[in-house]
């Protein structure tokens, strides 16, 4: 099994945390209000303005003439039409509710870039003993129930591209054995999921399935995660199942969008 590669810190600083979700949010999604950043951070109004005071300060945002705060030009600037992830996340976001309904487990959706994995929408459960909030969090994809299933959409030329060895030329153990990948991407396109065994943190299994478009490309990949201890095989089917009809939903209306 490959080491998991993120391991949350022993000590976390809340207003660090707070900070960097909130650049994440602006770059992601091009603007947000104070009341906005407060209600997705799940802090006071006062809490989110002092945050994002000290990024307007540190040139990570500005604020407009209407009040909305923007990435600055230390973070790429977000195009300010609403971009396709921007999109996404707001179509998701009540299926993620649901499924939290359903299962009591938390629900993600990730997106791919390059040999990366972005979670754009996290919704936690309300269990004691749940997997926080991955909102803005990138992992290789290939470490990813999401990311795994995004690359299994790529012909096999297309993967060549993204690990390319000169690419990897300054961090070759970065580069993960291709052979192994693609013989783990067939086999997750028999199966239409992925089920993420402690890959990317310890403690934590995940099950996904793709998000597609009108045409059946990938779009984004659909996770539930929970506490290893929590994990049933017995269940995998009846999630597999739900977290299928919920893409599907999702699917009807990205395509009504249009």
């Amino acid at each position: 099994m490959d080491k998991p590669l993120k391991t949350p810190p022993p000590y976390p600083i809340a207003s660090v945390d707070h900070a960097l979700r909130a650049a994440t949010i602006l770059q992601m999604e091009g603007g947000a209000t104070v009341s906005q950043i407060a209600e997705r951070l799940g802090v006071a109004r006062s809490t989110a303005h002092r945050v994002l005071a000290m990024l307007v300060y540190r040139d990570f945002a500005v604020q407009d003439e209407d009040r909305v705060y923007r990435a600055g030009p230390v973070l790429e600037l977000a195009a300010h039409s609403q971009s396709l992830v921007s999109r996404l996340r707001a179509a998701a976001l009540p299926h993620l509710h649901r499924v939290v309904d359903l299962l009591d487990e938390t629900t993600n959706l990730i997106v791919r870039t390059g040999e990366t994995a972005r979670f754009i929408a996290s919704v936690e459960c309300r269990q004691a003993l749940r997997v926080g909030s991955r909102e803005g969090m990138v992992f290789p994809a290939h470490r990813t129930t999401a990311g795994l299933l995004l690359l299994a959409d790529l012909s096999d030329e297309d993967l060549d591209g993204v690990y390319a060895p000169e690419r990897y030329r300054d961090r070759p153990a970065d580069r993960p054995d291709l052979s192994r990948l693609r013989t783990e991407l067939k086999r997750l396109r028999r199966n239409g999921f992925a089920v993420n065994r402690e890959r990317s943190e310890r403690g934590l299994v995940a099950v996904g399935v793709p998000v597609r478009d009108r045409d059946g490309t990938a779009l984004a990949g659909l996770s539930v995660s929970m506490p290893s201890v929590r994990y049933d095989p017995h269940r995998l089917q009846a999630l597999v199942t739900t977290l299928n009809a919920t893409a599907h939903a999702l699917e009807r209306d990205l395509a009504e969008q249009h």
